[in-house]
């Protein structure tokens, strides 16, 4: 089973069941792809940039202007239209061999984020880019650049694909020139380079520190350095279109051709050829101990090469069949190939041993796992197939998706825990190989990956050359930030000096303002408190009289409420008296006014009747009056028609007239609004230069201001300087004193020492003696010790022996244990002779044997009492050696006491010496440190004023040199006697010889570690 490292492969059965959202267009579809586009602008050299992609977000959006260029535009909210806001570009990549290319990239694709903080975009170079949006906020003014997204992709098709094993390595080459070195634990790029040819294979070495790149002049062999990819070797192989390091590395194998050659890694040379294909071989794979090569190719032909001999050992030949990839198991029994025929075939012995249908599809690629469980395929159509090894009989296989092209290199990591896959979309994917369940596969062994790196001298060196240039300016930079942090103390002094005086006054003026604000505050407390008691009394009386008041008031309302009460019930037994009067008048009124109008209606009606005939009569008078009058009108019209048609002759001509002069007058017009707009124009880029000069006046002034307090500041620090000069002169005028004392001091410490280097003479003269004489004794101990081993081999032996005799004692008795068990069962049958014979018998059957062994151990009893004899005799020797061992012992311990001795006298004068060297030494430091800052401060007054001083400079190297070789002296003289100590350190572990109690060497000060503690 296989898995996508991302979450996509959840949901792929989904998506291949479900249909696609979106529809791409066929073949013949009117629908123009890019490349027809960008063929149709070349053809007809548009000047308007095209635009490829579009995408929107809450301020505006952005789209693709031409080559490397994207705008942004954002809505104005007064109308409905955009505005350009902000210009994005794609950078120069510096690592190309071309580095203009990159910013002619047409941008196919955006996209932003949901939180639209950054924008992502892909270009025809499947190249990705990021920018986060508040960059392009920040840098207003200037184009803001693209980022990869990660790291640059290839932008052609992957032509090689090869990992290692002591290193998560991956490398690969394209046809777009480069060679790419990818880390597939942490899924970054660690090397990218471009070259001039185009690189059709590559190779890596197991280790992971070089590689073999087929290019189309030249194989190179190549270092991976830790921050470049360098060639060191050459071969006049053209078009190489594969190779192969060995599984051990140490040959490599590349195909030119037809033709086979194999190189060493130790030598760099062509060892042998292997020729037999007639057509290209398309595939080479290394057997797991690198003793056979397999290849295939488009001959049809799968060749065995052994390369002790340079010959073939199998080969099956398929004429109809062009093989894309061939692999083999790992017990080297199965070769298996694929090609143009839509199998998979399994070779051995020189035939083909099955075959298995593709259904439709090409396999380009094929791969087995090291464990030998598992098999992977890739097809012409992107989609990987994995496989249980041994191969199914039916079509059982796990499909995946992958790639947009034809998959062109396929691998697993040397754990099985990776699949590679890479292809002509350009893209290499990294798959994790997972088990039926879902577990991971696990490492058989667990061994780190390496982390080492190579980096050439030269490299080094310079970073060493840098790295000191940097440690000198860092140097400079820590004075020169020491010497502007003094004077920013002197003037932060200065300033705190007067703050707190400043401070102090306003202290003392506050304390004044609080006391007086106290005061007032008491006495406003004092008669705020007597006007709270007079408001307290005054609203208690105010209470009182409400209460009183309003109690009258309630006894006044509670009466008129009950006689409202009585007239409300008055009231209502009227009105209702009142409304049945109304009621019965109503009635008799309408009865009344019903009759009053209906004599009313029958008086109108006839009204009506008489009005009709009036209209009637006035409508024939007025159709008789309107004939009149049209006849009338029909007149006047002609009579003004006639006027009107006259005055619209003569308006004709003058508009004529007048529309000649507008004419005119409109260009003279326009004209002038030229020129008006151009002297605005003039006008506000004077207006723009005039604030510019205003701005930059105000930046020199302030520039002069700043200056001018420099000046100030650089006089006062000049001052201070002068003053320190003549007080350093005067120290060096007493230093030069101190310095003739001193001269004499050393001249008279170089006599005391004299006397103690001839001592020193002396006792190394004793030590060689001592030297000799412990190795006298170390010779003495090396033959007793040689002594004493052969003894206790031979008593080893012994052992070994008496241990066998008592074994066989005890079997012997065993025997005799069991034969008197058997005795005491046979004596119960004494009584009945047959019986009685037959068990004798069976006593005779069953130990007769056992009784020859013990005559055996009978005869072996003389040898026993020889081997004891023997054996007496080598512990008398013994003990004789042994006595012989402690007397020389005695000797040795007395001659080590007198040894021991002479060398704790011996350490405890070099001590001394070396103490009082140090002495000396740190005085002359002292007085050189001295010297060389005087000779700093004022180098040219010394060579003027003391001409004759040449003869101590040369004095003091003199005199380190003497330094430097009685350091020597006493350096070689520690060594001595640190191996004397580890030699008497031995001794002491030698059995039977031993040191004096208590006795015990003092320790020796390391020269170096006091130096450092000083």
């Amino acid at each position: 089973m296989v898995k996508e490292p991302t979450d996509n492969s959840r949901s792929l059965e989904v998506i291949q069941e479900s249909e696609s959202l979106i529809e791409f267009p066929p073949a013949s579809s009117p629908v123009p792809s890019y490349e027809q586009i960008v063929t149709a602008s070349n053809q007809n050299e548009l000047v308007m940039p095209r635009v490829f992609a579009i995408a929107a977000y809450s301020k505006g959006f952005a789209c693709s202007a031409g080559p490397g260029r994207v705008l942004l535009f954002e809505k104005i909210e007064e109308r409905d239209s955009y505005r350009e806001s902000r210009e994005i570009r794609i950078p120069v990549d510096p690592q190309s061999n071309d580095p203009s290319q990159s910013d002619k990239q047409d941008i196919l694709c955006m996209c932003f984020s949901p939180s639209e903080e950054t924008l992502v975009a892909s270009t025809s170079k499947n190249q990705i880019y990021s920018i986060t949006m508040s960059l392009t906020e920040i840098s207003k003014g200037e184009p803001a650049h693209f980022e990869y997204l990660m790291y640059p992709l290839h932008s052609a098709s992957i032509t090689g694909l090869s990992t290692c094993i002591r290193k998560p390595l991956i490398a690969t080459c394209s046809l777009d020139r480069s060679v790419r070195i990818w880390n597939y634990e942490s899924n970054t790029l660690e090397l990218f380079k471009e070259y001039q040819e185009e690189a059709y294979t590559v190779s890596l070495h197991p280790s992971g520190h070089y590689i073999v790149v087929g290019f189309a002049d030249k194989l190179r062999l190549m270092n991976l350095l830790i921050d470049d990819i360098r060639s060191f070797k050459e071969y006049s192989v053209r078009g190489c279109r594969e190779c192969s390091f060995s599984n051990g590395g140490h040959l490599f194998a590349a195909v030119n051709g037809n033709v086979i050659h194999i190189f060493t890694t130790t030598s760099l040379e062509n060892i042998t050829n292997l020729k037999g294909h007639t057509g290209k071989i398309r595939s080479i794979v290394w057997n797991p101990d690198d003793s056979k090569l397999i290849s295939g190719g488009t001959d049809g032909a799968v060749y065995e090469w052994n390369l002790s001999s340079g010959k073939r050992e199998t080969e099956c030949v398929l004429k109809s069949c062009s093989y894309n990839c061939v692999t083999i198991s790992p017990d080297s029994r199965i070769i298996f190939a694929v090609g143009s025929d839509q199998t998979l075939k399994e070779i051995a012995d020189s035939s083909v041993l099955r075959e298995m249908s593709a259904f439709d599809v090409i396999y380009t690629a094929i791969v087995i796992s090291h464990s030998g469980r598992m098999m992977f395929v890739g097809t012409s159509v992107g989609t990987i197939r994995a496989m249980k090894y041994p191969l199914p009989l039916q079509k059982e296989f796990n499909e995946y998706q992958a790639h947009a092209g034809p998959i062109t290199k396929m691998l697993l990591t040397f754990d099985d825990q990776y699949l590679l896959t890479a292809a002509e979309d350009g893209c290499l994917f990294t798959w994790k190989v997972f088990d039926k369940d879902g577990r991971g596969i696990k490492r058989e062994r667990e061994v780190g990956f390496a982390e080492e790196v190579l980096v050439t001298k030269t490299d080094m060196e310079e970073k060493a050359q840098i790295m000191l240039e940097l440690k000198t300016r860092v140097e400079e930079l820590k004075m020169e930030n020491e010497y502007q942090l003094r004077l920013k103390d002197m003037n932060y002094n200065e300033r705190i000096k007067e703050l707190t005086d400043k401070f102090i006054q306003e202290m003392e003026s506050l304390k004044t303002k609080n006391q007086v604000l106290r005061t007032e505050k008491e006495k406003q407390d004092i008669s705020h408190r007597e006007r709270i008691e007079d408001l307290l009394d005054k609203q208690n009386r105010e209470l009182q009289d409400l209460e009183s008041c309003n109690n009258q008031k309630l006894l006044l309302e509670y009466e008129k409420y009950q006689e409202l009460q009585l007239k409300s019930q008055r009231m209502q037994e009227e009105y209702e008296k009142q409304l049945r009067d109304n009621d019965e008048t109503k009635s008799q009124a309408l009865e009344e006014l019903t009759e009053f109008y209906e004599a009313k209606l029958q008086e109108k009606t006839t009204l009506l009747e008489e009005a009709q005939e009036d209209v009637r009569q006035q409508l024939r008078e007025f159709e008789e009056t309107k004939k009149q009058i049209e006849e009338d009108e029909d007149r006047e019209i002609q009579d003004i028609k006639t006027k009107y048609e006259k005055k619209l002759r003569d308006e004709k001509e003058s508009n004529l007239r007048l529309k000649g002069e507008t004419g005119i007058m409109r260009k003279k017009f326009s004209s002038l609004q030229k020129e008006i707009e151009e002297r605005t124009n003039d006008i506000e880029t004077l207006k723009g230069e005039q604030v510019k000069l205003q701005g930059v006046i105000k930046s020199l002034e302030k520039d002069i201001q700043s200056l001018k307090r420099e000046i100030q500041e650089r006089d006062e620090t000049i001052q201070d300087k002068e003053k320190r000069i003549y007080d350093l002169k005067k120290k060096n005028q007493e230093l030069e004193k101190f310095k003739f004392v001193l001269d004499y001091k050393i001249k008279e410490l170089k006599k005391q020492i004299e006397p103690r280097e001839n001592e020193i003479k002396v006792m190394k003269e004793q030590i060689q003696e001592m030297e000799a004489e412990l190795e006298r004794f170390h010779k003495q101990n090396t033959q007793l010790e040689l002594n004493i081993t052969e003894l206790w081999q031979k008593l080893r032996a012994t052992d070994q022996e008496m241990r066998k005799e008592r074994q066989k004692e005890r079997d012997l008795e065993a025997v005799v244990k069991w034969f008197k068990t058997d005795l005491h069962n046979c004596v119960a049958y004494i009584q009945e002779p047959p019986l009685l014979k037959e068990k004798v018998r069976g006593l005779f059957e069953k130990y007769v044997q056992r009784a020859d062994r013990v005559e055996i151990a009978g005869l072996d009893t003389d040898l026993q009492q020889e081997y004891a004899r023997q054996r007496e005799h080598l512990e008398r020797n013994l003990a004789t050696i042994k006595k012989k061992v402690l007397k020389e012992s005695e000797l040795h311990r007395t001659d080590y006491v007198r040894i021991m001795q002479e060398n704790v006298s011996l350490i405890k004068e070099i001590n001394e010496l070396r103490r009082e060297l140090k002495f000396t030494r740190s005085q002359v430091y002292d007085l050189e440190c001295a010297l060389k800052l005087s000779q700093k401060i004022r180098p040219q007054e010394v060579k003027e004023t003391v001409p004759s001083k040449d003869l101590p400079s040369i004095r003091p190297t003199m005199r380190l040199k003497e330094q430097e070789e009685t350091e020597r002296i006493i350096e070689m003289q520690r060594l001595e006697i640190r191996r004397l100590r580890d030699q008497i350190q031995e001794q002491e572990q030698v059995p039977g010889f031993h040191t004096v109690a208590g006795i015990r060497l003092p320790s020796i000060p390391d020269s170096d570690s006091e130096l450092t503690n000083k």
